[in-house]
């Protein structure tokens, strides 16, 4: 076999698959066998192959994309400041929720959060992507002053709120990589 995954115990109870940046990932329960790990790992291949052919094609489409200047990223901060919160204002009413602070940051792997105070942050790489994916960016974090968490509740929430949430989740998933190879790192956070 010629994948090689990295394998994870823990006390979990079943066997999972997961593609990242690193490569193949499972998280097995301490009781499973290599046997076990290789039989499913070998009846997943098909799946693993076609991940790690999407992630590749991420890498490639990244290494073609500039890193954004300083400039551009204090663009898109200034940008974002003008535009997420509307966005914040408009769907809070629709979700039933009050909120705090809203921040603009410029960051490497989070789209958003929320703290438990309420207060709102978002990548400023958000202003690259599609105004419909914003928005469910922004409902998603408005949605956890509810459900601190990432339920079935949760998403219900979201749903209910945005019905177009699963295509601009995928959105972000296709592309979201991509984005993010961009940010330098350097700008300043605001």
């Amino acid at each position: 076999m010629d994948i090689k995954p990295v394998i994870i115990r823990s006390g979990r109870k079943t066997l999972a698959l997961e593609i990242n940046e690193k490569g193949v990932v499972v998280r097995a329960p301490y009781s499973a066998t290599a046997a076990e790990i290789d039989r499913f790992v070998a009846g997943h291949k098909a799946w693993i192959d076609s991940h790690l052919a999407k992630l590749e094609d991420r890498k490639k489409r990244a290494a073609g994309e500039k890193p954004l200047t300083d400039e551009e990223i204090r663009e898109l901060a200034h940008r974002a400041l003008e535009d997420i919160p509307e966005r914040v204002r408009r769907y809070a009413p629709l979700v039933g929720v009050t909120y705090g602070r809203i921040t603009i940051r410029n960051q490497r792997s989070r789209w958003g959060s929320c703290s438990k105070a309420g207060n709102l942050n978002f990548n400023c790489l958000l202003m690259l992507a599609p105004p419909e994916v914003r928005d469910s960016v922004v409902v998603h974090e408005l949605c956890h002053r509810r459900e601190m968490n990432h339920s079935e509740r949760f998403y219900a929430e979201v749903l209910r709120v945005f019905p177009d949430y699963r295509r601009c989740e995928k959105w972000l998933k296709d592309n979201g990589p991509v984005l993010m190879a961009r940010m330098t790192g350097t700008g300043s956070e605001g």
